[in-house]
């Protein structure tokens, strides 16, 4: 990996990224066009996206660990075809709702593959000192996803149909194969791979990360919805939803480069994202166009800005093992994918929209504590296996990390130091 320049690798990263979670958003911008041939509506539709999510959950863990044994050069590779596939099988084959439906969910493994196969080959390929940017490059790709899915729609879908922009789509990953990084085989994994994984703190993080995840969803589908309720003109909500994407892509490369020259705290950065950004979502169950607008740039500037930052504080924190590691956290990840939707729907033809956002601000604000609690438990199994390590042997020296100490990138973890995190 070493002769791989980190452009390469960078470049390669994200085209994978955006090609596997294409399929999905491709469904809901070319929603309306599917919808008027086969026969469904925006509740079916969100309901279908809700079960992707929903079944990418369950299938993290059997993927992280699958990326981890066949090492990152073939998934990356498997998850590239797997979309293709998926979306050239949308194109031919969907013609009812319940084959949309199977197709999608058939194809929502290879979204997570390319999740976790990118995550391995940053972690092994990637200069320490650009990791942290890496990753909130790579993580940033998921809005270009959209920004290519919105971009179907005049160009494809009103014009030649639905069914080329999946055609295209599929020819998009198939040439994502070109530029894909050499990445791991499984040969370079480590023989040590769950001595330093401090899964329980993991779960507990992941568990803050869905919660935060299940708040920030509403942004996305239901801001523009809200924004029009509450008596702002359609242009307008329009206008705030792309700046605040535009925020939010700027946030998270923003945040990895910071990392890269911070010497930890990843995790407690995160922690407070989101608690800050709980202020922006309640500012949205207010009226006027001004507390829109802060609160969509504060929501998406801070409350949707930290993915990349935490998959990059928790592949610092677990090198040996670095896909398994990411795939504990995104199990919550996807959890709340599929349960915000669902929740902030019900709750906004329920009651309102001020309610919903009330609460997903309130839901917020609990995942950054839930994190904080993460982090004290990551920084106690971190002494817990520094007593173990010094009643053997003296640990070697290292260098911080998303908690507070690092091991190299793309080996073993050397035994932690004492120095506490920030």
């Amino acid at each position: 990996m070493s002769e791989q320049s980190a452009l390469r690798t960078g470049t390669g990263a994200v085209a994978i990224t955006t090609a596997t979670v294409l399929p999905v958003f491709l469904l809901g911008a070319l929603s309306v066009q599917i919808g008027a041939e086969l026969g469904f509506d925006p509740a079916a539709l969100g309901l279908v996206v809700s079960a992707y999510f929903g079944v990418s959950a369950l299938v993290s863990l059997p993927v992280g660990k699958l990326v981890e044994r066949l090492g990152s050069r073939r998934t990356s590779r498997i998850g590239l075809v797997g979309a293709a596939v998926a979306m050239l099988a949308t194109a031919g084959f969907a013609r009812s709702f319940a084959a949309v439906v199977a197709l999608v969910l058939l194809g929502a493994w290879t979204n997570v593959m390319g999740q976790l196969s990118t995550n391995l080959t940053l972690a092994r390929a990637m200069p320490t000192a650009r990791l942290g940017l890496s990753f909130g490059v790579k993580q940033a790709s998921v809005p270009l996803a959209t920004l290519l899915a919105g971009l179907a729609v005049p160009a494809l879908g009103l014009t030649v149909g639905w069914r080329w922009a999946y055609v295209i789509g599929a020819g998009l990953a198939l040439a994502a194969l070109a530029v894909a990084p050499h990445g791991s085989g499984p040969e370079e994994r480590s023989a040590d791979r769950t001595a330093d994984r401090a899964t329980g703190a993991l779960a507990v993080i992941g568990i803050a990360a869905g919660l935060g995840a299940a708040s920030c969803t509403g942004l996305g589908i239901f801001l523009v919805a809200s924004a029009v309720d509450g008596g702002v003109a359609p242009g307008l909500a329009g206008l705030v939803l792309t700046l605040g994407s535009v925020v939010a892509v700027v946030m998270r490369m923003l945040h990895g480069w910071l990392a890269d020259r911070r010497r930890g705290g990843h995790v407690a950065v995160v922690a407070g994202c989101l608690v800050l950004g709980a202020a922006g979502v309640l500012l949205l169950a207010l009226p006027g166009s001004l507390a829109l607008v802060v609160g969509t740039v504060l929501g998406f500037g801070l409350g949707w800005s930290w993915p990349g930052l935490l998959q990059f504080a928790v592949v610092r924190l677990n090198p040996a093992a670095p896909a398994a590691a990411t795939a504990i956290v995104q199990v919550g990840v996807y959890a709340g994918g599929c349960l915000g939707p669902v929740g902030f729907g019900l709750l906004a033809t329920g009651a309102s929209f001020a309610t919903a956002w009330v609460v997903a601000a309130v839901a917020m604000l609990v995942a950054g504590l839930g994190v904080l609690v993460g982090r004290r438990m990551l920084l106690r199994h971190r002494a817990a296996r520094q007593g173990l390590e010094e009643g053997t042997a003296d640990p070697a020296p290292s260098s911080n990390n998303g908690c507070g100490s690092s091991a190299p990138v793309g080996r073993a973890p050397s035994p932690p130091s004492a120095t506490p995190s920030r």
